[in-house]
């Protein structure tokens, strides 16, 4: 149902609810709204209005209790309503620079940091995407021997990531053969992104024929491209997550567990996160997931990026959270990883 639907009355009082649980983790109930808020309406007021939300689907009452707990709609219409971002604190921001300023020499520990931080600074359960290379620009490779039947392939890509990855060739290869190899490599390779070295690199080593001993390392490389030149996607990084099995909704034993195998398999999580693409931020909510094992959370990420590389950081936590901080903060982070791997 569009908010635009809702009374101004209406909006008034599914705000305080909401506000209420989200402080309280307790059903609001129209006393406790009353005295709260100055909303300028009687306890008996509030009370037919969280009736008329509950039948527009807006909120809901557990049946041991009077109170009412806001829908998985209720916080939909309250993100969409977020048209201004609270502005981060001065001590959140120095606190998350201070905290990505390390050492920047792997993307992963920048983001793994900022996993870290997000969970610290929401209480919620930090995480992070390394960028898939797909896209990732070849700067240069080397070859090195490393015994008489192994070399080692160092790619060097142009957002600063090295991948190495070691290649079987016959004992009797010649130091020479693999000089005039890279020197091939480096001239027709160079420039393009991994994806399409591997679907065109048979085409463009057609006619590259320096030796006979060069043509049969050459030939490695084209029967082994998709290995050698894929880059395994970076694991879901996430921050600790006992902050967040201390808040109510994890009491229960089965919830706990639920909680616990989720951040021990991460696959669930991998698969939420990689239909993240889109630029910005994205918010799920509950039962917007795909995956009804994710129905009773919230996963709040943005996007950032370096040259043509993106990936997602965010923070997961249940339905009831303080959504425009959390929001504020996951963008405000987004901004700087993207900015420090730049």
């Amino acid at each position: 149902m569009a908010t635009s639907q809702l009374s101004e009355r209406e909006r008034l009082v599914l705000g305080a609810v909401i506000e209420t649980y989200v402080q309280t983790a307790e059903p609001a109930a129209s006393r406790t709204i009353a005295k709260r808020f100055g909303l300028g309406l009687s306890a008996a007021t509030i009370r037919n209005t969280m009736s008329d939300l509950e039948e527009k689907g807006f909120l809901y009452h557990p049946h041991t209790s009077a109170g009412r707990i806001p829908t998985d709609q209720a916080y939909r219409m309250y993100v969409d309503a977020l048209t201004r971002l609270p502005a981060v604190s001065l001590d959140e921001a120095h606190q998350i620079r201070e905290e990505l300023a390390g050492p920047r020499n792997a993307v992963d520990q920048v983001l793994a940091r900022a996993a870290q931080v997000l969970g610290v600074l929401t209480q919620e359960l930090g995480m992070a995407v390394g960028p898939s290379l797909d896209a990732a620009v070849l700067e240069r490779l080397e070859l090195l021997a490393v015994s008489s039947d192994r070399l080692l392939l160092v790619m060097t890509l142009q957002s600063g990531a090295v991948r190495t990855i070691f290649v079987e060739v016959p004992s009797h290869m010649a130091a020479e053969a693999v000089v005039q190899v890279s020197v091939v490599l480096n001239e027709r390779l160079a420039g393009l992104s991994l994806k399409e070295i591997r679907a065109t690199l048979s085409e463009r080593l057609r006619d590259a024929t320096p030796s006979p001993e060069s043509t049969e390392l050459l030939n490695i490389f084209v029967q082994e491209a998709d290995e050698l030149f894929e880059v395994p996607a970076t694991g879901v990084l996430l921050s600790s997550a006992q902050l967040l099995a201390g808040q109510p909704e994890f009491a229960s034993a089965e919830r706990l567990q639920g909680l616990l195998e989720m951040t021990e398999r991460r696959d669930q999580l991998r698969e939420a996160l990689a239909q993240r693409t889109s630029p910005g931020l994205t918010i799920t909510i509950g039962s917007e997931h795909l995956d009804p094992k994710l129905a009773a959370f919230t996963l709040v990420t943005s996007s950032y990026r370096s040259g043509p590389l993106s990936g997602v950081i965010g923070v997961l936590g249940p339905t009831r959270m303080p959504y425009d901080k959390i929001v504020a903060l996951v963008d405000h982070t987004s901004r700087l990883v993207q900015e420090l791997l730049q």
